[in-house]
């Protein structure tokens, strides 16, 4: 991981089971996290705290409730807009970028 890493590795009461590092990227960024992790946990750990810019004012938003009830962490993963970051789960090779108000209207698949 990058220098920047703000992981706890220890705690009182918690375990932390070993799980793999992958790699992910961030606006185009090669950056590492766990895989099954929450994405907006690996963006926190590499330093990256603005994921959304808001719709009407692009005011800078980023994780803030945790448990996918605001969307205050909403980014664009492998094209598809309007994704949690704090619920959806990191894999390998996912793109990952910043979304702007409602994000870009996906491709057609026809």
């Amino acid at each position: 991981m990058e220098s920047s890493d703000i992981r706890i590795t220890q705690h009182p009461i918690l375990d932390f089971p070993d799980r793999r590092k992958i790699k992910f990227y961030w606006e185009g960024k090669e950056l590492e996290g766990y895989e099954g992790e929450p994405i907006a946990s690996a963006l926190h750990a590499a330093g990256i705290k603005v994921l959304h810019k808001s719709l009407k004012q692009g005011c800078p938003r980023g994780f803030f409730c945790a448990i996918g009830n605001c969307s205050s962490c909403l980014v664009v993963v492998d094209g598809v807009p309007n994704v949690r970051a704090c619920t959806e789960k990191l894999r390998a090779g996912m793109r990952v970028e910043m979304q702007e108000g409602v994000g870009p209207v996906p491709a057609s698949k026809e």
